[in-house]
């Protein structure tokens, strides 16, 4: 064996090892790009069928380039300072664009284009230097291997260490990192071959993005203070979702994925619409199942109703439900519901513990995100409901928040068609009887609810528990009209093949606010 050959066989590996790690990072940007589109521009699933599709017809376009690269190794190390770069930087550029342009499409596309173009002519560089190098037995298939390992990795990782541990400005920047890492050694390896320009761009490149990770909380702050107009408390990124709790003096706001979802002001008009008339109404109250709900709000009024023996709550994010059970100053804003004796606790998908119950509940309350994703639609499906009733006792009530029947009336109606096309377990070929309703919330704007039960209600008059701030007998019956602009319209039943409330829902908020 010459000497040159224990060389050789070390930049082989050394390549093949590279492969993979440029893989990870390849993939963990596209994810980042993904979850960065459906945060900030909505409808996941058309974000991430187009995020998925520029990405890769920008690596075909990278591959077919990548022939006009005269000198493999060398367009191989400026790929790795340019994806260290554009790759690394994207999550910070992209928050901060939004947050003080409010506009990213064209910039998200075009930084990920780039990313993609450049991913792209990573593999077919790697193989020309490693054919150029005489590698040991060389297959282009040892390349794909490691390139398709790569992508396994990062897509287990990205959600279970990354965003929960890293959060996504941060990651963007480890992988930035990483890139330059790989150009770094590389570059070390093949010293002989290069020019000194390159190590002083890589050497910038570094030392800007080893920077700007070391500032990136300090990064996160400044831009979440442009988003949200108060002090930030706690920010958090969990597996399932950003959580960021606010403070104004007295004031507490909620925003999960920047979306609010109460404001301590008017908090109470939302949870007494949504609770308090399924429990006045129905005859028995004694076991009560609240589907989302993690904040703890919905099952403090729950707890008023004395007749209430056991109260289970399903919500997916353990942080939430931790948060507001033993954090001093967010438990005190539900009066330590969540540490009520009667109170349980699971942390799961709400599908799935339907699905798998058998117990009946008296009352069943979904306060459950908004249907702006198919993810989210499948819960308020007729597939859903018809679990959802066959939990339902004979007498028993289900409410649900529905959205705006003035921001998106199409989607609160499709939901009040889906409860009423569900099977009646209690009656032979019959359905729910429903009662939409709806009341203003100034956080909110005109929000409706939809109450269905087996059996006709009888009575539309509430026996209210002391105490209330807003729901009053008046507001109720007023809470039933509905004005021309926001009145029943002809909408499509939302099932698990079609969705159409995803539909119905986003182009509504999109007719008002973009």
């Amino acid at each position: 064996m010459t000497q040159a050959a224990p060389a050789t066989r070390r930049r082989e590996l050394w390549l093949l090892a590279a492969t993979f790690l440029v893989a990870v990072a390849g993939l963990i940007y596209e994810l980042v790009a993904a979850t960065l589109s459906s945060y900030l521009l909505g409808d996941s699933v058309r974000q991430f069928s187009l995020v998925i599709g520029l990405f890769l017809s920008s690596m075909g376009l990278g591959a077919w380039l990548s022939r006009y690269v005269d000198e493999a190794l060398t367009g191989f190390i400026w790929a790795q300072i340019g994806l260290g770069v554009i790759g690394g930087f994207m999550a910070p550029l992209l928050f901060f664009a939004y947050a003080f342009l409010g506009h990213v499409g064209l910039l998200l596309y075009s930084m990920l284009g780039l990313v993609g173009i450049l991913a792209g002519m990573e593999i077919p560089l790697i193989a020309r230097v490693l054919e150029s190098e005489g590698a040991h037995r060389f297959r282009f298939e040892n390349v794909l291997t490691a390139d398709y390992l790569g992508a396994l990795i990062a897509s287990v990782a990205f959600p279970i260490i990354v965003v929960p541990f890293l959060g996504l400005m941060s990651a963007s920047l480890v992988f930035g990192c990483l890139n330059l890492g790989v150009a770094g050694f590389t570059l070390w390896l093949f010293r002989e071959r290069l020019k000194r320009g390159v190590w002083l761009i890589w050497a910038i490149a570094l030392v800007a993005s080893l920077g700007a990770l070391v500032q990136a909380e300090r990064l996160v702050n400044v831009v979440d203070t442009n988003l949200y107009e108060d002090d930030i408390i706690l920010n958090e990124a969990t597996s399932y979702q950003q959580i960021t709790v606010t403070r104004f003096r007295d004031r507490v706001r909620l925003f999960l994925d920047r979306s609010i979802q109460f404001d301590t002001l008017d908090e109470h008009r939302y949870h007494e619409a949504l609770v308090h008339p399924a429990l006045s109404l129905a005859p028995r109250k004694a076991k009560v199942l609240i589907l989302g709900g993690g904040d703890g709000m919905a099952a403090r009024e729950v707890l008023k109703h004395t007749e209430v023996e056991t109260v289970t709550l399903v919500d997916l994010d353990p942080r939430v439900t931790e948060l507001f059970r033993d954090h001093p100053k967010l438990a005190r804003l539900n009066n330590h519901a969540l540490s009520d004796p009667r109170v349980t606790i699971h942390n799961m998908d709400a599908w799935k513990f339907i699905e798998n119950s058998d117990a009946i509940y008296d009352i069943i309350i979904a306060d459950l995100p908004d249907p702006r994703t198919i993810r989210l639609s499948k819960l308020y499906t007729r597939a859903f409901y018809n679990l959802m009733a066959q939990r339902l006792s004979a007498q028993g009530a289900f409410v649900t928040q529905a959205g705006s029947p003035l921001f998106a009336g199409d989607a609160y109606w499709s939901v009040v068609e889906t409860l009423e096309a569900v099977d009646n377990p209690a009656a032979v070929d019959g359905e729910l009887s429903t009662l939409p309703y709806h009341v203003h919330i100034p956080s909110f704007g005109d929000w409706g609810f939809v109450l269905a039960t087996p059996d006709a209600l009888r009575q539309h008059s509430l026996v209210l528990s002391e105490g209330l701030k807003f729901l009053t007998q008046d507001v109720w019956q007023a809470s039933q009209v509905f004005g021309v602009d926001v009145a029943r319209r002809p909408v499509d039943v939302n099932t698990l093949q079609s969705h159409p409330l995803v539909g119905y829902y986003n182009s509504g908020w999109d007719h008002w606010f973009r």
